[in-house]
């Protein structure tokens, strides 16, 4: 399922603004690695319809992914 691409930048941009705050980095820096990550891959891809989940959620998952890519 595709989502509305207005929407779908909107998400984005809440999403990134989560993970920011969640691990204490720049927006700047969250915001190049979201658009480097399987979650953007996802959500922009409409696989398993990651766009419908919070954002909670999605910076939770994006914070896993930063954790597993930088620390290992």
């Amino acid at each position: 399922m595709q989502a509305n691409p207005i929407l779908l930048q909107k998400k984005y941009a809440r999403v990134v603004d989560a993970f920011a705050k969640g691990t204490g980095i720049s927006l700047r820096e969250a915001l190049d690695f979201f658009y480097h990550s399987t979650i953007y891959k996802d959500m922009s891809g409409g696989v398993s319809d990651m766009h419908c989940r919070s954002e909670e959620y999605l910076a939770e998952e994006l914070q896993d992914e930063y954790v597993k890519t930088t620390k290992g």
